[in-house]
């Protein structure tokens, strides 16, 4: 099989994905021609002149519109890909995912489709392709980043290695570095404010329970220096998929840490209607209020050199080995300087594009090669783990950790 591959999307994941391709191309050939795309050509020039600089490799680029079906077959069938890794706007998956179905090639992203109009996980749309690629002997891989991704390969490992049963299952991402900026989001903010402002569900003995957006909080003392730090509970698209997968679970929760300064701009911009992702009349013009504010914030890209400090995503699990109750805490640290110094980007685009890399290395190989549309958690955890310490995400499993 070919292992060409088409990158589609150019921020922040984007480069990284690109980088780190490249990479694994020149050490140990997983990737034949790499071609970026994006809206933005020149983008996809600045980042495929620094993936020469660092790693001697050329990559093609080109120009598409991820929201034109046409174009994107057209891009597809010039560049002959194996595969697309689909790292635009989750707004766009499914145009991705047709277009993957028409050209016949296998197609992967790292977070579920978002309808414009509605800021909602839901995996009801992607899953209801798992036909159609079924019959076209496609492989659709679903969530390849960090959370979703690592997390739902951290929970197969642990059942495959370490549990029998998975009881209670805590997800728990902090990010404990500074950008020095007065207000600014480490990925694409209106994707992170739509997702931060939602509210909150958790699954509890085989139901959703709904919170309020941020009103459930929890301290959580992180490893490696990084400390003590107040989470707060949210749902996330993981947990869709996790409490299908997963033996045994009865809870499920989804944490992320944030600082004091970025919850008081976040409620003065929502009390005011910035964060609105309806359309507004302003001067005989519809304005949706959270794209201007996207518009006026720094670029997610533009955070690399500023930020210091380490994230830590992990999973707690409590369950059963042999009968016997058992805790695992799998983690990983990640220093937003040292991601900055290897490939130009800080820790948050670093810990999503690098698990995108590994996913489509898993296709590219026919490991992970499968016809349908799958999460994570339902491929062999091994070799994706082995490959998350070689490229540069190396993890931690310990036992008994304070439990949250």
């Amino acid at each position: 099989m070919s292992k060409d591959i088409l990158i589609i999307g150019a921020g922040g994941v984007g480069s990284v994905v690109a980088h780190k391709m490249a990479q694994a191309a020149r050490d140990e050939g997983a990737f034949g021609k790499i071609t970026l795309a994006s809206r933005t050509k020149k983008r996809c020039d600045d980042i495929a002149a620094s993936v020469k600089q660092r790693y001697g490799v050329d990559i093609a680029t080109a120009r598409v519109d991820a929201d034109n079906v046409p174009e994107l077959c057209e891009l597809i069938r010039n560049v002959k890909p194996a595969m697309v890794a689909n790292i635009a706007l989750p707004y766009q998956d499914l145009h991705i995912m047709d277009a993957c179905l028409e050209c016949g090639v296998h197609y992967l992203d790292t977070a579920n489709y978002e309808p414009l109009d509605t800021a909602k996980f839901e995996y009801k749309w992607q899953w209801a392709y798992q036909e159609r690629f079924r019959e076209a002997g496609l492989t659709a891989l679903l969530g390849s980043g960090f959370d979703p991704g690592v997390t739902n390969v951290f929970a197969a490992w642990a059942l495959k290695h370490e549990l029998d049963e998975v009881h209670v299952l805590d997800i728990i991402d902090c990010n404990a570095g500074d950008h020095g900026q007065p207000f600014a989001t480490n990925f694409n903010p209106e994707i992170n404010i739509r997702e931060v402002t939602a509210r909150g569900r958790y699954w509890e003995r085989g139901e959703w329970v709904e919170t309020d957006p941020l009103s459930w909080s929890m301290s959580y003392a992180f490893p490696e220096g990084i400390g003590e730090k107040k989470c707060f509970l949210m749902y996330h698209e993981e947990l869709e998929s996790l409490v299908r997968n997963l033996k045994g679970i009865r809870r499920a929760r989804f944490w992320m840490t944030f600082s004091e300064n970025y919850l008081n701009h976040l409620k003065v911009l929502g009390n005011v209607g910035m964060t609105r992702i309806d359309p507004v009349d302003y001067q005989g013009q519809q304005i949706v209020p959270i794209q201007f504010l996207k518009a006026l914030l720094p670029d997610p890209a533009s955070l690399g050199p500023l930020t210091r400090g380490k994230t830590c995503i992990g999973n707690v699990m409590q369950g059963v080995k042999d009968g016997k109750p058992k805790t695992v805490y799998i983690y990983n640290v990640c220093d937003h300087e040292a991601c900055y110094a290897e490939v130009g980007s800080q820790a948050i685009s670093y810990t999503t594009g690098v698990p995108a890399m590994i996913g489509a290395k898993m296709m590219l190989s026919g490991l992970w090669l499968q016809a349908g549309v799958w999460n994570m958690e339902q491929m062999d955890p091994d070799p994706f783990m082995a490959d998350l310490n070689r490229y540069g995400l190396p993890w931690q499993c310990v036992y008994d950790p304070r439990k949250p």
